[in-house]
């Protein structure tokens, strides 16, 4: 049963009188355990879901980059043709460029290499 102290402060609180505080506690102990006590019309339902709902707003920003051109780097560029005529002096296995501006694969005594040229900010 409810303890003493928690009858009084809800009959205090609430101003509801001995019986109601103790069918108050047992309505809150059932509907902790599960019960469904107090259910909705139809409408009330359908209310209630939609208010639980959050907002559909569109987005403000807008994350298209496929406007957005890259600004090249012919330093690298350059850097990356010599390389490559460079490799193709030295042996005569094929010499790939696979991105112009960073990545020249190549095969030295059959084995694979590959070189990946960076810029560091710092």
């Amino acid at each position: 049963m409810a303890s003493e102290k928690l009858i009084q402060k809800h009959m205090q609180s609430l101003g509801i009188t001995r019986e109601e505080a103790i069918q108050l506690i047992a309505d809150d102990v059932a509907i902790d355990k599960g019960a469904k006590l107090f259910s909705l019309s139809p409408e009330q339902e359908k209310e209630s879901k939609k208010a639980r709902q959050a907002d559909r707003k569109p987005t403000v920003y807008n994350f298209d980059t496929s406007k957005r051109k890259r600004a090249e780097n012919s330093d690298k560029r350059f850097l990356i043709q010599n390389l490559q005529a460079l490799l193709g002096q030295i042996q005569s296995e094929d010499v790939e460029v696979t991105n112009p501006e960073r990545e020249i694969v190549f095969h030295f005594n059959g084995v694979k290499y590959k070189i990946v040229l960076s810029a560091p900010r710092s």
